[in-house]
């Protein structure tokens, strides 16, 4: 973060839950970022010092401490003073211009929010692939919390911010934000990790994923979803 930098201030919401080994390395990729920057841990009840390894680090972020991944990050909007939201999971690394591109989408007013292009680590073939499925997506407006959804602050509170889901609380946000205005998926790419899709293949973690969402869609409650989820992890 870079304290010479001018522009609207965008806060940065990390959602954590026994992140200990993920989020110094986080925190220490964010303090490297230009532009103005303040960053929100919101612990989930971590017992392995998520939280205490939050307060001592550098950047000093702000930590607040909420149950539940919606309530954890609409506890970090609330804290937040951003005129933008960007919601990063641990391990999760943003592109180095992701100021720049944040501030080209702000001055359009009739972009709302969105996310960031993503590529999963590693550069093996199974990490390309599911790039590639995920780009595709994004191309139907379909994307979730790992490409680091953003959102300007008033769109965020006109939503009414997460829904309290036991799963697909990104998605469920994505569909509100899609339908509410015009969203741009800006540059970069973001990246986050590809190994705990590895284990179960290409194939399974994509049907998983279409299942999931279009059972979803029928209106199969968020808690049966959660532990099909669960099974294909």
């Amino acid at each position: 973060m870079s304290p010479g930098a001018t522009g609207p201030l965008v806060s940065i919401v990390v959602p954590v839950l026994d992140e200990a080994a993920a989020l110094p390395r986080l925190l220490d990729h964010l303090a490297e970022l230009y532009g103005r920057f303040d960053v929100v841990v919101a612990d989930g009840g971590s017992i392995d010092g998520s939280a205490e390894l939050a307060r001592v680090h550098p950047i000093a972020p702000r930590v607040v401490t909420a149950r539940g991944r919606a309530r954890q990050l609409n506890a970090g909007a609330e804290e937040a003073a951003g005129e933008a939201l960007v919601f990063l999971h641990a391990d999760t690394r943003l592109p180095s211009d992701a100021y720049t591109s944040l501030c080209a989408a702000l001055r359009d007013f009739a972009v709302i929010g969105g996310n960031f292009a993503l590529r999963f680590d590693g550069g093996d073939r199974f990490s390309r692939a599911l790039g590639a499925w995920y780009a595709g997506q994004r191309r139907l407006g379909i994307y979730y919390g790992d490409s680091a959804i953003w959102a300007r602050r008033g769109a965020f509170d006109a939503l009414g911010g997460f829904r309290e889901l036991a799963i697909m609380d990104d998605y469920d946000f994505v569909r509100r934000l899609e339908r509410r205005g015009r969203t741009a998926c800006l540059p970069g790419p973001a990246v986050t990790s590809a190994r705990r899709w590895q284990r179960i293949g290409l194939g399974r973690t994509i049907v998983s994923w279409v299942l999931i969402r279009w059972l979803y869609i029928a209106g199969v409650p968020a808690r049966r979803l959660a532990g099909l989820y669960r099974l294909v992890r």
